[in-house]
């Protein structure tokens, strides 16, 4: 890191101790705005770093709820409003038992940065609790849903506040928790969630957008480099929401998508994954991935194992953070990978990231590759506050439009400060410039 940043990175781990995620997450951007801070002293002298490092507001609660066998269970629920200089804090919500500060903090200060890439006026925020729903009935969901909305709901408003869903979090969560936002403020205020169905005033797309959006990224990626992902095999780890949708329109843009995992293990299907039967395995009967194995005699189940070891030529980490390391970056590499794109945040560890780029390898960057979610979810409040409702066909446009400009915005951004093609410099350069302005523009506050 440049001597210029290394002092404020010192004190980004002296003053957040233990936090190892977000400590990684403050260190990827760092490094790629010592060309920005010697072109631009004024960020330095006016302490921009040491306020976009620091959440404007950072809370941390109880969460008490009674499970079906009547005992009262405890968890720890969180929610980081990190920045607000573009428009009111947005970022998901998160339950998980791996859920702790260091983690939303991380979550929420990539929010940020991919906030901006999209474009649109919204801030940087995350949050979440240790709560895992795995296993859990539909009413035991419901009542940590209304336990954790009775302390959440008085920080949140659609000019404030504006959550969404993350793993552990689908339109299940999102609908229980609006329903209790509901009732506790007596207001109809539907742009105070994203994520919603569209009975309530969910937006078509909305389910989908995460995993379009990364291959709508890799599609831009790769033309840029006179290639195209049809005809690719390609391979994306996970089988969630991101994975589902990431395969799904790979497949229509002619990938050939075979592999898929959860963590249990991963599946192969050389035909290419059918990916109606996946959802139903994953989103409708909540199994695990060996169960769409037992549908499709010609797939094939690993148990454990890593998914990285099937030779592919685009790779798509749609799971969580870290799950992709040096090891498994050098094994996709002597298999001839072509282009990794970040359907998850921040999946490929940082020795991950700098071999794939050593060796050629297009990277993609969460921040860039994943920001169709959010930028969905702004349609969909768009759409909240003019009482509309699109068709899939034009918020689908849309939403290519905007991940075209996130592409444009990356690019621009290395070319301009000498690092041509380094999507992961052009990501965080573009989106640092924007916030900074905005927060000179604001004054200190």
């Amino acid at each position: 890191m440049d001597p210029l940043l290394e002092e404020h990175y010192r004190t980004v781990l002296d003053r957040n101790p233990g936090e190892q995620e977000f400590h990684q997450a403050v260190a990827e951007v760092l490094e790629s705005l010592a060309p920005v801070v010697r072109r631009h002293p004024e960020y330095l002298e006016h302490s921009v770093i040491e306020r976009i490092c620091e959440p404007e507001r950072q809370l941390i609660f109880r969460v008490p709820w009674t499970d079906d066998r009547g005992r009262v269970q405890i968890n720890r629920a969180f929610r980081v409003e990190f920045n607000s200089a573009l428009g009111p804090f947005k970022g998901g919500l998160r339950f998980h038992p791996s859920v702790y500060l260091g983690i939303v903090k991380f979550l929420g200060f990539e929010q940020i940065f991919k906030n901006a890439l999209t474009g649109l006026p919204i801030g940087g925020g995350k949050g979440g609790s240790d709560f895992d729903p795995k296993g859990r009935s539909d009413a035991e969901v419901m009542r940590f849903c209304q336990s954790m909305m009775t302390e959440l709901y008085r920080h949140l408003g659609e000019y404030t506040d504006v959550p969404a869903g993350d793993i552990g979090v689908g339109e299940r969560e999102i609908g229980y928790l609006f329903g209790q936002y509901k009732r506790i403020t007596n207001r109809y205020e539907s742009g105070v969630l994203t994520g919603k169905g569209l009975a309530y005033g969910g937006s078509r797309v909305r389910r989908e957008a995460t995993g379009y959006g990364t291959v709508f990224f890799t599609e831009q990626m790769l033309a840029a480099a006179g290639d195209s992902i049809s005809g690719r095999r390609v391979i994306v780890s996970g089988s969630g929401n991101v994975a589902i949708y990431a395969a799904q329109k790979a497949a229509q843009l002619g990938a050939q998508v075979v592999a898929c995992s959860d963590s249990s293990g991963y599946v192969v299907d050389e035909d290419g994954l059918d990916v109606e039967l996946l959802r139903h395995v994953k989103e409708v009967e909540r199994l695990r991935i060996s169960a769409y194995a037992d549908e499709r005699p010609d797939a094939t189940y690993v148990a454990g194992g890593s998914v990285w070891d099937v030779p592919c030529e685009v790779a798509l980490p749609c799971a969580t953070q870290n799950e992709l390391d040096e090891s498994a970056a050098r094994t996709l590499v002597e298999n001839g990978v072509r282009a990794v794109a970040e359907g998850a945040n921040m999946p490929c560890t940082p020795a991950a990231v700098r071999l794939l780029q050593q060796r050629g390898v297009l990277f993609a960057p969460g921040k860039a590759a994943n920001a169709g979610g959010v930028a969905t979810s702004s349609l969909e409040m768009q759409q909240n506050a003019s009482r509309d409702s699109w068709s899939f066909a034009h918020t689908e446009d849309r939403l290519r439009e905007i991940m075209t400009g996130v592409h444009e915005r990356c690019a621009t951004s290395a070319e301009e400060y000498g690092a041509p093609g380094n999507y992961v410099a052009g990501a965080n350069i573009s989106s640092f410039l924007q916030v900074a302005d905005a927060m000179l523009a604001l004054g200190v506050v």
